[in-house]
């Protein structure tokens, strides 16, 4: 498992801390995930394609990322505006790089202030996701462009029935490939002693809601929530890449 100890920006009173992580999982010949965890930035990618097509298409979404001005360290005043631009950057490197044969999805959370108040910016496009625990509160903030979650909102299956349908892995929306190519976005005031995930479907397609946020609740240290995490998905078949980012947040 590929980890990185803890670390932790602090800013005018406001401080974050987080722990990041991924494996290549018991059954897969390479990881074609790739993440970004540096303030303002924490995001996973998940990417598709096989033959490194895949670990390509993520790579490159990561990297464009950590390019742009946009989100370089210590930069908080990212937009929705600014993020889908270079979200769509990001798409445009992975179809000159793979001619539209390869993609991935995105998910994560940039750190902005506006008018001396931090946010959450959510973003995602794609299966990968990002939760919040707020107290006793674990909620999933991002809805999944995937074929099973168009069938759980048309009333068709349920959402038990979603997590071992055969196309749950079947995506409607991603980077690099086909035609839609737009993030969603969401914009939470942070508050003391939140705490997010940000992870690939290789942690949610082993671990259920309650499986993480018992670790979530009881693991104090990011890094250690994000390897216990990690590796209860090992355990628990472990069947494709596993990629996580925990960021915790304190108001002084």
């Amino acid at each position: 498992m590929d980890s990185q100890p803890s670390a932790t920006a602090t800013e005018h009173g406001f401080s974050l801390s987080y722990g990041y992580g991924t494996d290549r999982g018991l059954s897969r010949e390479l990881n074609e995930d790739s993440l970004i965890a540096r303030d303002p930035v924490f995001a996973v990618a998940d990417g598709m394609g096989g033959h490194e097509a895949g670990e390509i298409a993520s790579g490159l979404c990561v990297r464009t990322l950590a390019s742009m001005p946009q989100l370089a360290p210590g930069v908080r005043s990212a937009g929705a505006v600014a993020l889908q631009t270079c979200v769509l950057a990001a798409d445009s490197r992975i179809r000159d790089a793979t001619g539209g044969r390869a993609g991935t999805t995105l998910t994560g959370v940039v750190v902005a202030e506006h008018l001396g108040f931090p946010y959450w910016l959510v973003m995602n496009i794609g299966d990968s996701r990002t939760y919040r625990l707020c107290g006793d509160d674990f909620k999933q903030i991002t809805v999944d462009h995937s074929e099973v979650q168009e069938l759980v909102e048309a009333g068709r299956i349920t959402p038990e029935e979603a997590t071992v349908h055969p196309h749950r892995n079947v995506v409607t929306r991603a980077l690099g490939t086909g035609g839609e190519n737009e993030a969603d976005f969401w914009l939470l005031p942070i508050q003391d002693g939140d705490r997010m995930l940000v992870c690939s479907d290789g942690l949610t397609g082993e671990l259920s809601d309650e499986d993480m946020f018992r670790i979530l609740s009881t693991v104090a240290e990011p890094q250690d929530a994000v390897d216990a995490l990690i590796q209860a998905a090992l355990l628990s078949g472990g069947r494709d890449n596993v990629t996580a980012i925990v960021v915790d947040a304190r108001i002084e």
